[in-house]
């Protein structure tokens, strides 16, 4: 028996034209093959019967279970079609195709009679050529070649299989590198659209028509009542909102300062909107250290609009907000401790995913695309007849 490393690939040149040809040919028809099946069927069908063999079998290994799996045959194995009769699979270790595959050494057996990992599928077979099928330094394949006449399989064989399993590996390299990157790009189209389309959402969430037109309302109230004072400033505020949307609706960061002057102006008018029923306090640590980083826009807006939402959905009386915010050079932190009452303290407290599913949604998107790594923190809070939620928030200073 003799035994040749992978590494062993620069053999003699050849004076059979034969081989020279087999080699371009093979080479040739890889070209436009878009899947690795194509490229085992091609090897075994085609290629190994230019060779003049008679009995070839193409394994494939499965990772996942550690095994190697029969894929394509030329010979007795393969009766008809692109089929293998009565397939079978090999542990890693077992038997020479099994050996081979756990080396990633190929080897030539002149009389298998004489060597005990021998394993019959089929007719007995007293030489063999086993060539591993080898990429960027792991096993994915086997080429195993049998014949029934002792000696049959030289090294010149040898040398032709190792050259063609390494155009094999790298076709199949090629491939696996194509759908790849096939797959990233069509996940990272999906990605985007799912962003845009809960970026849309946010957009749609905050303009809802129960704000809008409550707002407009407001506004003709503040008039009709000849309070204009009023409603000169719910007009500027909401004027402001509007503007803030637009601007921002294709914008990946905006301001920390903005993003809290805005925040501001919209818990004003929902004060406005709601009366009593809703109570607020921004803090603000050491402000001029972190007024300038950029965070992604909507996610702490959209927060407000979804718990203030269902809230008066619920009644919940005496909404309280108590809001912070702190920052450094790497990251801007935010905090929400809301609490309010409830009817009779029987009112159904929705689970946390409830009502800020979207704002979830949205965070893990930006973490998956633009990996952000935002953080978040949710604590249950309950104290007699009040309820509410502490959300801490981790967003990323975006400053290039």
């Amino acid at each position: 028996m003799a035994k040749i490393t992978q590494n062993s690939r620069l053999c003699p040149e050849t004076k059979e034209i034969n081989f020279a040809n087999v080699l371009m040919y093979f080479s040739e028809s890889l070209l436009g093959v878009d899947s690795e099946e194509k490229i085992l069927w091609d090897l075994a069908k085609n290629c190994i019967s230019r060779l003049g063999f008679v009995d070839c079998v193409v394994y494939q290994l499965d990772e996942d279970r550690g095994v190697m799996v029969q894929k394509a045959a030329y010979g007795p194995k393969n009766p008809k079609a692109f089929e293998i009769y009565e397939p079978i699979e090999l542990p890693l270790g077992f038997g020479i195709v099994g050996h081979v595959a756990q080396s990633g050494n190929a080897e030539l057996l002149h009389d298998t009679s004489k060597d005990e990992r021998y394993k019959m599928d089929g007719e007995f077979r007293y030489s063999e050529v086993c060539v591993p099928i080898i990429i960027d330094g792991k096993v994915i394949g086997i080429i195993d070649c049998e014949h029934q006449e002792k000696n049959f399989f030289t090294k010149h064989h040898l040398c032709m299989l190792l050259a063609i399993s390494s155009i094999c590996a790298i076709k199949i390299k090629a491939v696996r590198g194509h759908k790849a990157l096939v797959e990233k790009q069509e996940k990272l189209f999906n990605l985007r659209e799912e962003m845009m389309e809960l970026r849309l959402k946010a957009i749609n969430s905050q303009l809802n028509p129960h704000f809008v037109f409550n707002a407009l309302n407001a506004i003709q109230h503040f008039i009709t009542s000849e309070n204009k004072k009023a409603a000169l400033d719910y007009l500027s505020g909401f004027s402001k909102l509007i503007r803030f949307y637009l601007k921002h609706i294709d914008r990946d960061k905006v301001k920390v300062s903005e993003e809290i002057t805005m925040l501001k102006w919209y818990l004003k008018l929902q004060k406005l909107r709601y009366v009593e029923q809703l109570e607020y306090q921004v803090d603000l640590e050491n402000e001029k250290e972190w007024a300038d980083a950029l965070v992604p826009p909507f996610i702490i807006q959209t927060l407000f609009e979804n718990i203030i939402e269902y809230g008066a959905y619920n009644q919940y009386k005496n909404q309280k907000f108590g809001i912070s915010f702190t920052g450094g050079d790497k990251h801007v932190v935010f905090s929400l401790v809301y609490t309010y009452e409830t009817i009779n303290g029987t009112t159904y407290t929705p689970e946390y995913r409830d009502y800020i599913l979207n704002w979830q949604d949205q965070i893990e998107l930006l973490n998956s695309v633009k990996e952000y790594n935002i953080e978040k923190k949710v604590i249950l809070l309950t104290k007699k007849n009040r309820k509410g939620r502490k959300i801490i928030l981790k967003l990323p200073n975006l400053n290039e």
